[in-house]
């Protein structure tokens, strides 16, 4: 890590922001300005840092520090960019988790070295996010000057860190939506069938928090494929049917997720080991609404022209309930 750590100022003053700010303050780090949308966030992550003056404009920031973060709306970026004189010396930090540093050539243009430093974590508040960022992954990209100064800040903050490419960014971003925020729209969809039975939406996530935790660790300490549990990795055909016409006569606005995350499962059940591919077959059907007529066909062209799919069970499959 280098001795000498850049000045930092801020053009944007939100959650992420917020946090890198005042984690990277208590890291040693010297945050001298801060400018942003609105004089209360400015003033309230001025008031959360010694020394840290308050810019009324986003050019009275790039005149100030050393290494200025754009920790603004994605859909300001560039523009913000392109409205202020940069330095030849400076490093420009965007934390965009979809955007490479293509949007800040503007910057580029000045002789500035820019770089993108994404944290790959969710905040829901200011707080949490102050808790949250250390110890996160951090995503760079950028040029070999500016990445040298944020893998430095990443370190300190205790973050695991990929380097990507700007071509890798979009389905990067892509990955931690599926993950995190549609997470969020599986637990929803989850507690909307339990109020079918009565139990309200604040109830059911109480009691379904335990199981996402036990999944949460059965993917840590198993790993994909071998955490993988339910009736599609037991080969349980007649219970995913029944999800099936449940889902079609009760929450029919629920089917097609089930059936597409279903079929994505069925790869994963077949890695494990426990189903054959002619399970794996009538699971198909099943979930693609298929009727049974064809599936002895494929079960005889893989008995004809293919070995029977391995009943491989590894250690780590014992760790796990099924």
């Amino acid at each position: 890590m280098s001795e000498i750590k850049p000045t930092v100022g801020l053009i944007g003053a939100g959650i992420t922001g917020s946090a890198l700010a005042i984690q990277l303050s208590r890291e040693g780090y010297k945050i001298v300005s801060v400018n942003s949308r609105t004089l209360d966030s400015s003033r309230r992550l001025a008031g959360k840092i010694p020394g840290c003056l308050i810019c009324n404009t986003a050019q009275q920031v790039a005149d100030s520090a050393k290494a200025v973060f754009l920790t603004v709306p994605d859909d300001k970026i560039a523009e913000i960019t392109a409205n202020i004189t940069w330095h030849s010396d400076q490093i420009v930090i965007h934390c965009s988790g979809v955007h490479s540093t293509d949007i800040l050539q503007s910057a580029r243009r000045y002789g500035a070295s820019v770089c993108c430093m994404h944290p790959l974590q969710t905040f829901a508040s200011i707080d949490e996010a102050v808790n949250n960022i250390r110890g996160s992954t951090f995503t760079l990209e950028g040029d070999d000057k500016a990445l040298a100064v944020i893998v430095d800040m990443a370190t300190a903050l205790k973050g695991n860190i990929i380097k990507l490419k700007p071509s890798d960014k979009v389905l990067y971003h892509a990955a931690a939506v599926i993950l995190s925020n549609y997470l969020i729209t599986l637990m929803k969809m989850a507690t909307d069938l339990w109020q079918h039975f009565g139990i309200s939406q604040d109830d059911a996530v109480k009691y379904l928090l335990p199981l996402l935790k036990g999944t949460l660790n059965n993917i840590e300490k198993a790993g994909i494929p071998y955490c993988l549990t339910g009736p599609i990795a037991r080969g349980d055909i007649g219970t995913v049917q029944k999800h099936l016409t449940a889902l079609k006569n009760e929450h029919p606005e629920i089917l097609d997720v089930y059936r597409i995350l279903g079929l994505q499962t069925i790869d994963i059940a077949l890695a494990k080991g426990r189903i054959s591919i002619e399970i794996a077959d009538n699971l198909r059907a099943a979930l693609e609404g298929r009727t049974d007529t064809d599936l002895s066909i494929y079960s005889e062209f893989y008995k004809l022209f293919m070995f029977d799919y391995p009943e491989e069970l590894s250690a780590n499959m014992d760790k796990v309930k099924i």
